[in-house]
């Protein structure tokens, strides 16, 4: 079905009158009529009948303007938000962990919609599940345009860009034997229950690997699976364990205390999808947070 053919129609059913409908469309008279003739033919109904010097719609031709009207503006919009699109403007859709929801990824967005304030740039946060392996399936599904994330071995179609560092730190509950520490050698928290992270966490191979440098690993009483939960069973006295250094710790009923041994840092990255087309706006985006990356 013809495109100008469709918004031939919807101009004639509007003025009711061939020759003002061709005038308006600039083309000849004849040339509307074949086109008019031509959609008549294709979907086997009449659209318009002729009353005096003028021709009105019929009832299928006013089921069908409804219709043809409906899906040229859908039409238009998008069309209208692609050209946008490739002049720098349009929308970015992220997902982001919890711990770098609160300062680094407002305060990269903020910075860059200042350097932009010429365009509009509409950016989108979705809620997920907080785990990076959701994030990652996200952007294969085309659901994410950027995830803020932890790094995944073995994903060789995603980019993963470094932006910020976070310290790992040992919190225990309210009036543990260890309370009184500002610094601790992980090896002596072996003794203790703790809280630990799922499988599915990025999180639970980080912690792992700390404490095979510790030559051992701790009972673990219960596994959950995003930072401000394992705080919170910490909180409620069900054992200690080891989460990044957030500032929501300040307000728990924990206290944390400083790795010296062995050392770790949890790195924080831009994860995106190598060798697909990206809008001019999300190019630019991921450009900017590279260069103002903290670390």
């Amino acid at each position: 079905m013809n495109l100008y053919h469709l918004r031939y129609f919807v101009t004639l059913a509007k003025l009711e009158h061939y020759t003002k409908a061709a005038e308006l469309l600039a083309i000849t008279q004849p040339s509307l009529s074949h086109a008019i003739s031509s959609l008549e033919k294709e979907l086997g109904v009449k659209l318009f009948e002729k009353e005096g010097r003028n021709v009105v719609l019929t009832k299928c031709g006013q089921a069908f303007l409804e219709d043809v009207t409906k899906s040229l503006d859908i039409l238009d919009s998008s069309i209208n938000k692609l050209q946008m699109t490739g002049t720098g403007e349009g929308r970015i859709d992220i997902a982001q962990l919890r711990a770098v929801s609160s300062l680094i990824v407002p305060k990269l967005v903020r910075g860059f919609l200042d350097e932009h304030s010429d365009k509009h740039i509409d950016f989108r946060f979705h809620n997920s599940t907080g785990l990076t392996m959701d994030m990652i399936q996200g952007l294969k599904d085309r659901r994410y345009d950027v995830a803020f994330c932890s790094y995944v071995e073995q994903e060789p179609t995603i980019e993963f860009i470094p932006i910020a560092k976070q310290e790992l730190v040992l919190i225990v509950p309210e009036g543990h034997p260890l309370e009184s520490r500002d610094s601790i050698d992980l090896k002596e928290t072996l003794q203790y229950p703790q809280v630990g992270f799922s499988t599915r966490s990025g999180l639970h191979r980080v912690i792992k690997k700390l404490f095979e440098k510790c030559g051992g690993h701790p009972e673990v009483v219960c596994s959950v699976e995003e930072d401000e939960a394992v705080a919170g069973l910490v909180g409620a006295g069900f054992g200690v364990a080891v989460v990044p250094r957030m500032p929501i710790l300040d307000y728990m009923p924990v206290k944390p205390i400083q790795i010296a041994k062995p050392s770790w840092e949890r790195n924080f990255y831009m994860a995106t999808l190598k060798n697909v087309y990206q809008a001019p706006a999300i190019q630019a985006f991921k450009t900017y947070v590279a260069e103002h990356a903290d670390l």
